[in-house]
Order: structure tokens, then C-alpha cells, then sequence
């Protein structure tokens, strides 16, 4: 069996029978007017954070979500596109449609203003959308892309590329990992299938997503997610994991690479009012401002006593410099 099958095998399981901890998350669940969320949907929340934000959902925007759960993002997802296929939610495992499905009618229940079909479920594999080119306003993954290998990885970063239209957002949360992963572990099939050997360090990480022609990415936010320890698990050190939400936006990539936003901020507090870099930023006194990476390492190098950079928070919600 495959890695792939065996990942199939696990969440047709989980389908059937709802594993409340296969997947655990400290993001919580958006408190928004009128919606409510089956309890069905929050025991199959197979996620490691969360993707939906309600800057990302304005004006009725298309969206995909992919690898379905038991559809509460989906749901979450109607909530700010309440038409007909306004959300289109892709799963190669037919019984995770099937319960999402199932779920929805008791989500029509509770929220008198949620209709089914305002999802449009499809069959479908990330590494080959069953979505157009450019028909995409918002697209996320929870928890989904750190199963794939590498090749594997890069193709789904394509795909979801290829759907999006121009400024389109790719919204994700994968578990991330800074040591390096055992081979035992990373070789474990079942362990990759549930989103904890499949880690890879994130500056990797977002090196395959910009590398595929993302012009801006955001990290929104990073939390302590599993331990991996000797007592349990084929390693002889404690391996730390976190959980990453990062939004990938589809902008025209900068001559000088992409502007990656890791929480970093500048400060400026000299005797002027403001201060110019001539590079198309400027700081007002003391008033910060938040700034990418690029940016970041551009006023270090200044080496200017009026001027602050803070170290990367990897916490993100905009308005930055770019």
C-alpha cells in the first residue's frame, strides 16, 4: 500500500466513524452572527488551524477548499458566499463527501440561512483539481499538503496556482517542523497520514510555495501543535511540531523575489517627522509599521541607531509595507 492509499484508508475511517483525535487545533472556531455549527462537523474537524478569515471573504469570492472533513470550513466558508456553488469543496475520499453531505442537512437546521447547494462537492485529487484556470478567488488546505512528499507537494502548490485567478489567495495550515525528522518517522506511512511526519522546516516550506510563482506570502500565525516523543514513537529525542497558517497570495513576483511576511516590524524614532528609505517605504515616527523580510534585512543594513527591527513574531494579519 502506498503512502497515499494508506492516507485514503485513514480518512475513509475517519469518515465513517469520527475520530475526535486524529486532529487537534488551538485556533478557535469563528464566533460569527447566525451561524452555527453542528457538533457532527466540530468531532470531523480534521485540521490543524484554521484557513477561514473574514478579510479574505469579502464581496462573494469564489472558493475551493480541499480535503472536505466533515465540511465546517465549508460551511464557514457559505457563511460570506451564500450562491449557488459558491464554494466548491474537493475530496479523493468518497465517503468524507458522503458524511459532509450528511452533515450539511443538519446544518440547514440550524442555520435557516444555509442551503446546500451553495457547496458543490466534487471528486477529486489536489493533484489534479477538477477546477478551471483563473476561476478562483480563495482556495485553502487544512492540513492536507504536509502529507505529501515532495513531488507530490509541488504539484498540489501548482495546481492550486493554476485555479486561482490573478491576487488570488491560497489559504493553509500544515504542521511544520525546524528539527530534522527521523527517517523511521518520516518513512511511516500512517504517521505521514496523520499530518505528523510528513513536517518540514518552514522556511522550506515556503521556499516550494514561492517557488511556484506566489508573489506575496503571509504567515498569520505559528502555535506549538504535537510532541513526538521517545517513549511513543520511533525517535530517540523529542521532536516539537507546530502549526502554521500561512496565506499565499498570487501577485506578480518582485524582480527581487518574493515578499515574505513573517511578523517582522519596523520602528522609526528619530528627531524628523518620518523617515524615507527612497525604496517606497515610509516610516512616520514612531509608529510602526509592519514590514517583510526583504524589506526588514534592507533597514538592517542601514545600521541606523533610529531605527528598530523587530525579530519575526510569525504573526501576520496586514497592512504591511508591500
Amino acid at each position: 500500500m502506498s503512502y497515499l492509499d494508506q492516507t485514503i484508508d485513514v480518512y475513509k475511517k475517519a469518515a465513517e466513524t469520527p475520530d475526535v483525535g486524529l486532529c487537534c487545533t488551538t485556533t478557535p472556531i469563528w464566533q460569527l452572527p447566525g451561524l452555527k455549527i453542528p457538533l457532527i462537523m466540530q468531532q470531523m474537524n480534521y485540521g490543524c488551524g484554521s484557513t477561514v478569515n473574514p478579510r479574505d471573504l469579502v464581496n462573494n469570492p469564489k472558493i475551493l477548499y480541499v480535503g472536505v472533513g466533515g465540511g465546517m470550513e465549508l460551511l464557514q466558508f457559505a457563511y460570506f458566499n451564500r450562491t449557488k456553488e459558491g464554494v466548491i469543496g474537493v475530496d479523493v475520499v468518497e465517503e468524507m463527501l458522503d458524511a459532509s453531505k450528511r452533515n450539511f442537512i443538519e446544518a440547514e437546521q440550524l442555520n435557516p440561512w444555509f442551503q446546500s447547494e451553495f457547496v458543490s462537492l466534487r471528486k477529486g485529487n489536489a493533484l489534479q483539481l477538477p477546477v478551471e484556470d483563473n476561476s478562483i478567488d480563495v482556495a485553502a488546505q487544512n492540513c492536507l499538503f504536509n502529507i505529501f512528499k515532495q513531488d507530490e507537494l509541488k504539484q498540489a502548490l501548482r495546481e492550486m496556482y493554476r485555479v486561482l485567478k490573478p491576487h488570488g489567495r491560497l489559504v493553509m495550515s500544515d504542521p511544520v517542523c525546524e528539527a530534522e525528522m527521523p527517517m523511521a518517522l518520516r518513512e511511516d506511512d500512517r504517521l505521514r497520514a496523520l499530518c505528523l511526519s510528513g513536517s518540514i522546516p518552514l522556511n522550506k516550506y515556503l521556499k516550494m510555495i514561492t517557488e511556484v510563482g506566489f508573489g506575496t506570502v503571509e504567515v498569520r500565525a505559528k502555535r506549538p501543535y504535537r510532541i513526538l516523543d521517545p517513549k511513543h514513537y520511533n525517535t530517540d529525542k523529542l521532536i516539537f511540531i507546530e502549526s502554521v497558517e500561512v496565506c499565499a497570495i498570487k501577485d506578480p513576483m518582485p524582480n527581487d523575489g518574493a515578499c515574505i511576511f513573517t511578523g517582522k516590524t519596523a520602528i522609526y524614532f528619530g528627531e524628523e517627522s518620518q523617515f524615507d528609505d527612497h525604496k517606497g517605504h515610509l516610516l512616520l515616527a514612531n509608529q510602526p509599521l509592519a514590514v517583510c523580510d526583504k524589506t526588514a534585512t534592507d533597514l538592517a543594513a542601514l545600521q541606523r541607531e533610529d531605527l528598530y527591527i523587530s525579530e519575526s513574531t510569525y504573526f501576520y494579519d496586514g497592512g504591511g509595507c508591500c
